[in-house]
């Protein structure tokens, strides 16, 4: 194998695949990139794998003699960030488990393994692939993600759950303490069929949303799934990842129907002052306590941490219905506002014990619950 390619390609794809390489590999070969260079097609494609989620990109380069090995993730991609910005050649001669790497200021020999145990991604032969816009898909993830559980003990619940239809994508996530629900609507059917819905790990999604951010990616991308498995396919990238088992929550019936009480504010000053009077949540239980005053048309913000302090806000609301007092984590609050891109946005309620939605005003159709948190008197 012999190559040459930029510096900045091979560090940019190197980060991609790297992300896919297990930490603690239960075999050898994982912890390394899969490099293969193609001499027809002038490419390179490199893969990691953990065996559950699996990366694949390619990019161009000057390939003189087509060859594949796998070399280790970590350290390539600690020596190949810090070279100079210049092109490198890479040759892996007949038999030899490494490759030299030769740049504009020096040279580096990286030992590897053969490609021959590399396991090889799964493939999904599906002739009825799905083409989700990119943009809603974007939008779904950064709205729902953040939501999702990371606690291992409940795994259904650290993904997302995606529901196709012939008009949309609903997103939604769930950690048992909130819920965010986003969807989106497309001209032009997205599914190919009736419709489906299945559960995708967050690890999975948050490495898809970084690699769609990262590149500029047309628009739309394949969906193929099967057999617990689901592949995301644009361009020359590829992003393959095992499915979640089990029955996700029916999240809809959770959804009140209904509200007593409104309050509608702006999104950027309700944002600052949570943040400014989540520094003193943060020293005890991280409880913000709202009283909606409808006379005064206002809501003070308040946390009291008896041995650190205490703190007040008070701003402006259109509140409608009786006055209330409630409290809620302020790093829920946050986490939902700062998905939230609009500059209003409006707040329901029913009593101190139950669910309230947050929706942002002109966006998305996005709904947001959390629980609130009881406080003793």
């Amino acid at each position: 194998m012999k190559l040459t390619c930029t510096q900045s390609d091979l560090n940019a794809h190197l980060s991609l695949v790297s992300r896919a390489v297990p930490t603690r590999p239960t075999h050898p070969v994982l912890a390394n990139v899969l490099m293969v260079a193609d001499a027809e097609t002038q490419q390179i494609r490199l893969t990691g794998f953990d065996l559950s989620l699996g990366v694949q990109t390619s990019f161009n380069a000057q390939v003189e003699e087509g060859g594949k090995i796998t070399l280790p993730a970590r350290l390539l991609s600690d020596i190949v960030s810090r070279l100079p910005d210049s092109p490198l050649t890479l040759v892996n001669e007949a038999d030899d488990p490494g490759v030299m790497l030769t740049c504009a200021t020096g040279r580096y020999q990286v030992r590897g393994m053969g490609a021959e145990d590399y396991p090889e991604l799964p493939t999904i032969e599906d002739t009825n692939g799905t083409r989700l816009p990119v943009e809603a898909l974007i939008d779904g993830l950064h709205g729902t993600l953040f939501a999702a559980s990371g606690d291992e003990a409940k795994q259904v619940l650290t993904g997302v759950h995606l529901t196709v239809g012939e008009d949309g994508m609903e997103f939604a996530a769930t950690d048992g303490h909130r819920l965010a629900v986003v969807q989106t609507h497309s001209e032009g059917a997205v599914a190919s069929e009736a419709g489906f819905d299945v559960t995708v790990p967050g690890k999975a999604l948050r490495e898809l949303e970084r690699m769609l951010q990262m590149n500029g990616v047309g628009e739309a991308i394949a969906l193929r799934f099967d057999q617990g498995q689901l592949t995301f396919e644009w361009e020359n990238q590829r992003l393959t990842s095992r499915l979640l088992e089990g029955q996700y929550p029916n999240y809809r019936q959770l959804i009140p129907r209904q509200f007593s009480r409104q309050m509608t504010v702006d999104r950027r000053l309700f944002t600052s002052s949570l943040e400014r009077i989540a520094v003193l949540a943060d020293q005890k239980n991280n409880i913000v306590k709202f009283n909606l005053d409808a006379t005064a048309q206002e809501v003070v913000l308040s946390v009291d941490a008896p041995d650190v302090g205490s703190g007040r806000e008070s701003m402006p609301a259109q509140i409608t219905g009786d006055d209330l007092e409630i409290a809620f984590n302020v790093k829920y609050l946050l986490e939902g506002l700062k998905a939230f891109n609009t500059g209003d946005i409006q707040m329901q309620f029913n009593t101190a014990t139950s669910p309230s939605i947050l929706t942002p005003l002109g966006g998305l159709k996005t709904t947001y619950l959390v629980m609130p948190v009881q406080v003793r008197s």
